[in-house]
């Protein structure tokens, strides 16, 4: 009853505390309404209502993270790079994602620690078996948010793979139109906002970079190494050879555009052929049982009953 207690305690002081960070509800607040009922509109209450919680959040979120991120931060900078690099590629390229990524590590781990103990403790475990449980909680707490990350990298790298053919496609007609290869990159992330974001995003920042002074070639290492994918880099590799040798870019382009349209319909037919495969473990388990005993029922039910007879 004790561990009850104090497990509908913690609940409680938790709620409290997820309570107190947002704002009261506008009709509760009302000092804000009485200062704008000289002429503002309920929406412009509703409004500074949503900046307010926002407000709250975020800076509950900026005293929390780097506090609690310095207790798994990586100790070499090689790691550390390569967390930038993983949160890059996922579409996180803002100062505080890494302090923000790492804060949700340790909070997790912690929340799922005190949960599994709470747990283990109510169900009557030993302080042994609690503390397996503990640390299994703790070590799922700090493996979740990896590999969330993974999969959202993942996810995102598939849309840029996708979305490569169009955009070399646009780019080989606006070299072949008389525009410079700045100019194109500029154009591709200009006209891609909607079709493909992902990738108009990655050549609006290769623009900026250039614009800012960074050598077109080191602009695009830096896009290929923020996508992470290997067509990308592929690209980058045919436009440098391209202008060091001297060769049409449009051609390399177009080379470059049939190549991967080729790559993904080789892709395509190597699935397909997989699905043979892949469909003999559903037909094994679920499919030829229920068909054996649809066909072989009716005649087992006589067998029993001519044997039962006798």
């Amino acid at each position: 009853m004790d561990v009850m207690a104090v497990g509908i305690l913690l609940v409680i002081g938790v709620a409290l505390v997820g309570y107190s960070v947002f704002p009261h509800q506008p009709k509760t607040r009302d000092a804000v309404k009485r200062r704008l009922e000289g002429g503002r509109s309920v929406d412009n209450v509703a409004e500074i209502s949503e900046r307010a919680r926002a407000n709250a959040t975020q800076g509950l979120v900026k005293r929390a993270a780097p506090v609690l991120s310095r207790l798994v931060m990586p100790t070499s900078d090689e790691a550390l790079s390569q967390l930038r690099l993983k949160l890059a590629s996922a579409g996180y390229r803002r100062r505080q994602a890494q302090t923000v990524f790492l804060a949700s590590k340790t909070l997790l781990s912690v929340v799922l620690l005190i949960s599994a103990v709470v747990v283990g403790a109510s169900l009557g475990y030993g302080w042994q078996k609690t503390a397996l449980v503990a640390l299994f909680g703790g070590g799922v707490g700090f493996m979740v948010p990896n590999l969330w990350l993974g999969l959202v990298a993942k996810a995102r790298q598939d849309k840029v793979r996708r979305g490569l053919p169009d955009v070399l496609d646009l780019m080989v007609v606006s070299v072949e139109s008389g525009l410079a290869l700045d100019a194109t990159i500029k154009r591709v992330g200009d006209e891609m906002v909607r079709v493909h974001p992902e990738l108009s995003e990655e050549f609006r920042i290769a623009t900026a970079e250039s614009q800012m002074g960074i050598p077109r070639g080191e602009a695009l290492e830096h896009l290929s190494q923020r996508a992470g994918v290997e067509e990308l880099r592929n690209l980058t590799s045919v436009i440098t050879q391209a202008e060091r040798f001297g060769t049409s870019i449009a051609k390399a382009l177009r080379n470059q555009s049939d190549a991967l349209r080729t790559k993904r319909r080789q892709q395509a037919e190597e699935r397909a052929q997989k699905t043979a495969v892949k469909l003999m473990i559903p037909l094994v388990l679920f499919i030829f049982p229920a068909m054996g005993v649809v066909l072989a029922g009716p005649a087992i039910i006589n067998l029993i009953g001519a044997f039962g007879d006798r």
